[in-house]
């Protein structure tokens, strides 16, 4: 005799909050972009300092850092006529990092991203070693 197996209820997923993680997931998917998080995560930068550290064009950069703040992952700090990026939650965004590490050490692989977006040094650190 054959019991009918209980079918199990769909949960209703939240669209809204689904896009939101894609776009978030979006930004940590470049190289590029992780590369601006990380010399950020040293401190502020204008988009000419990260230009000299990932060696691409300045649109390029522009473009990414855009994005960047786009997804809140970044603050801008106007100063005359310069700008001035930082990561908006350090301490998020090292919790994140090391969030992923601990799934790719689960999964088989073994990566690690910079110590230092890892685990943000203080602002004081940073203007002691520039």
């Amino acid at each position: 005799m054959n019991t009918p197996t209980p079918r199990r209820e769909t949960a209703q997923l939240d669209e809204r909050a689904t896009e939101i993680y894609a776009h978030l997931f979006q930004a940590l998917a470049d190289p590029t972009r992780l590369a601006v998080l990380q010399h950020l995560s040293y401190g502020e930068h204008r988009v000419r300092d990260l230009v000299e550290h990932v060696g691409l064009a300045q649109s390029t950069v522009s473009k990414h850092v855009a994005f960047l703040l786009e997804c809140g992952l970044v603050t801008l700090r106007p100063e005359g006529r310069s700008s001035w990026y930082a990561l908006a939650e350090p301490d998020a965004t090292a919790g994140l990092v090391d969030a992923a590490e601990a799934l790719l050490r689960a999964t088989g692989t073994r990566a690690t991203l910079c110590t230092h977006l890892r685990r943000p040094r203080p602002v004081t650190d940073v203007a002691a070693a520039g």
